[in-house]
């Protein structure tokens, strides 16, 4: 047994010894991990670059606005079409054709319109007509009366017919309707195509269909927006709430942390012990029915799990099993109680530390705007870079024509060849594209302004993680809690991770960056390979594979920080000092772990399930005393389901804060064991609680 300890030591490193001079968080350290500060200061200056280019190049209003057949935008002000927001089609029922799909653009003329049609016209009637004035609204731009109507309409200059329209997504689409089962545009049932022959409704149905997919979702869109403005400030006091209840689960975990474990370790030998019952009560009863005494293996799969239910062996199956993890419980909580008492014991010593550094529970604001400020950037530069494309002009022809689908200029297209031997052609705006240097590396500049997202949030992350932990390790490390706590600790914290550790941060940052950025890139290809079922296997291995990853790294830095926020080593000294100080005590971290986990479980559960019914009962007027004062919804989910995820996050906010101090104790808690023994030289820096579960007395306080 002796040289069984030194052995262990040496696979997981040697314990922390005891340094006079260490009294808590180190104040006269060095800054750490320089080059990958350098590193993270050029890419900040490359990221701010490309948001320039892109700013430069790029254009939101090729999201925003419609954009006519010139590439002009609709509604768009400082310009000739500023008093025209609507785009209109000439001909919509072409919009159903398939370049709709492989150009993004319908093969017919659009022009922008001050207003949609409001009536059925056709060009050959109105041309006679006191109604040709209202018609000429819609031809194109500059358009003179002294062409032949063939000519007219050969040319595009104006449309064949107008239909009673209506405008969605800013475009003008058939007001079409259904009246007992029949599809109608006003009192009509066909329309006039203008060329003397009526048509079916449903061809301009296909048509508005295929050039906006997002009909239902805008309206959809409108009616959810509405809701919002008459709920927001009752989902702003749900919210409110939820943060109460979120700060009032942390303070009573001081007292009641205890109870709720070993409450919920009676329930779950409760719920099993119950299971085994009903086992063997099935197992019972099945005796002697007909057929009960098939074996599993002779009936084979069934895609009707019930059958089983039917067999006395699936309840003895089910029996057994339960019943091993009956016992593995239960033994597990004889040799494991010692360790979930000190689990509990760290719980309760985190709420008072959290009490003492009230200001952290604060913190998590800085963290979100921070983060904000990351996502707002990325975002901006996202969609700033996908609109830096030029107008790309493409030939359409409704007959036969070897130039189709061509690029064109439309300045210099009426006298070119393409013209002369394509009579009916056009020459109109397609889509936003581009064949230069820049336009080709537009790809990769997404894909390093991805990267630099991942980058800069996870320093956001790391530099929240290191504060809280230095704020934290500062009040275990004080003999005499509170009057050892030094002033602002919070703020000192702060400090020190900007001043010294921004490239240890940036180190952890970057790794979990690199590993995020693959994931992505691995979700993409599984996109592309659909098709292919083993490389779709393949892709699934690495998913897997690269999510443990993801997920090991994290705990890793996690605890690497903390180790950063105490001693002030930098990030490959850390990282390995703490996780052979976890593996010397892997028992005790993995029962914290569960311990903890279960009770932020419970208190989620617990917030968002209050918060969300209260909701629920007051946005459905089931309230009798406010039934009145509950706004009018289109959707109540709406804001029940703003207030649920509102609330969720809250409470991860307030738990997250919670975990670091936890994880924080619990590491102090482990080099304390390791540094001291309790003399007068070497105190123990722990809580009475937990000098009494461990049997550990420091004997300057046992002579006094």
């Amino acid at each position: 047994m002796g040289d069984e300890r030194p052995h262990y030591y040496g696979k997981h490193g040697t314990p922390q010894k005891y340094d006079p001079t260490f009294k808590g968080p180190i104040y006269n350290r060095g800054c750490t991990d320089i080059i990958c500060c350098v590193f993270l200061l050029l890419a900040i200056v490359g990221y701010v670059a490309v948001g320039i280019i892109a700013w430069t190049h790029g254009d939101p209003r090729k999201v925003i606005y419609p954009t006519d057949s010139r590439g002009e935008f609709c509604g768009q002000k400082g310009t000739k079409n500023e008093n025209k927001p609507y785009l209109f089609y000439f001909n919509i029922v072409k919009c159903a054709s398939p370049l709709v799909l492989l150009e993004f653009q319908c093969p017919t003329p659009q022009i922008c319109v001050e207003k949609c049609p409001d009536r059925y016209l056709t060009y050959l009637n109105a041309r006679s007509s006191r109604d040709f004035e209202y018609y000429k609204q819609f031809c194109v731009p500059g358009f003179k009366n002294n062409k032949g109507v063939a000519e007219v309409l050969q040319d595009g200059d104006c449309p064949a017919v107008l239909i009673p329209s209506k405008p969605l997504a800013r475009r003008c689409f058939p007001a079409i309707h259904a009246y007992k089962g029949v599809l109608m545009v006003g009192n009509e049932t066909t329309y006039e195509d203008g060329h003397g022959s009526r048509k079916n409704i449903t061809d301009l149905v296909e048509g508005a269909k295929k050039a906006n997919g997002v009909l239902e979702a805008r309206q959809l869109a409108m009616r959810i927006f509405e809701d919002y403005t008459v709920s927001w400030y009752w989902i702003i006091i749900g919210l409110v709430i939820a943060m109460a209840m979120s700060l009032l689960f942390i303070i009573l975990l001081r007292f009641l942390a205890g109870i709720m474990v070993w409450v919920m370790i009676i329930m779950v030998i409760l719920v099993l012990g119950y299971g085994i019952f009903h086992c063997y009560m099935e197992y019972s009863r099945l005796r002697g029915e007909a057929g009960s005494d098939v074996s599993l293996v002779d009936l084979g799969f069934q895609t009707d799990f019930r059958v089983y239910l039917h067999l006395r062996q699936t309840w003895l199956a089910f029996m057994i099993i339960l019943s091993i993890l009956e016992v593995i419980i239960i033994l597990l909580l004889i040799f494991l109680r010692k360790r979930i008492l000190i689990a509990i014991a760290l719980i309760k010593e985190a709420s008072r530390a959290v009490g003492y550094v009230m200001c952290s529970l604060l913190y998590p604001l800085v963290t979100f705007f921070l983060l904000c400020l990351c996502i707002a950037y990325w975002a901006s530069t996202a969609v700033f870079l996908s609109t830096s494309n030029e107008a790309v002009y493409k030939i359409f022809d409704d007959s036969p024509c070897p130039f189709t689908a061509k690029t064109c200029n439309p300045e210099t297209f009426p006298s070119s060849n393409e013209s002369r031997q394509c009579p009916n052609a056009r020459c109109q705006f397609a889509f936003y594209g581009g064949e230069s240097g820049y336009h080709r590396a537009l790809l990769g500049l997404q894909i390093f302004n991805a990267f630099m997202f991942f980058w800069l949030a996870n320093f956001v992350l790391a530099l929240g993680q290191v504060t809280l932990a230095g704020a934290f390790a500062s009040y275990y490390w004080a003999l005499r809690k509170p009057d050892d706590l030094p002033a602002f600790p919070l703020f000192s914290a702060f400090g020190r991770a900007l001043r010294y550790h921004t490239g240890s941060l940036a180190f952890g940052a970057l790794i979990l960056a690199i590993v995020q950025i693959i994931r992505v890139i691995l979700e993409y290809l599984d996109q592309r390979l659909k098709e292919n079922k083993f490389a779709k296997c393949l892709m699934t291995c690495l998913k897997c594979c690269f999510w443990c990853l993801e997920k090991f790294i994290k705990f890793l830095n996690r605890n690497a920080y903390i180790m950063i926020a105490i001693y002030g080593t930098n990030f490959c000294t850390s990282a390995r000092n703490a996780f052979f100080l976890l593996m010397r005590n892997i028992i005790r971290v993995a029962v914290l772990d569960k311990v903890t986990d279960f009770l932020f479980l419970l208190g989620k559960l617990l917030i968002v399930g209050s918060v969300g019914i209260l909701a629920f009962f007051f946005f459905t007027h089931r309230i009798r005393i406010v039934q009145d004062t509950a706004p009018p919804l289109n959707y109540y989910w709406v804001p029940i389901l703003t207030v649920i995820v509102g609330s969720y996050l809250i409470a991860h906010g307030f738990f997250s804060v919670y975990g670091m101090c936890v994880d924080t104790l619990f590491l102090c808690f482990l080099e304390d064991l390791e540094r001291n023994d309790g003399s007068a030289e070497r105190p123990y820096f722990m809580s009475s609680t937990l000098k009494k579960l461990l049997n550990k007395t420091n004997k300057k306080a046992a002579e006094s």
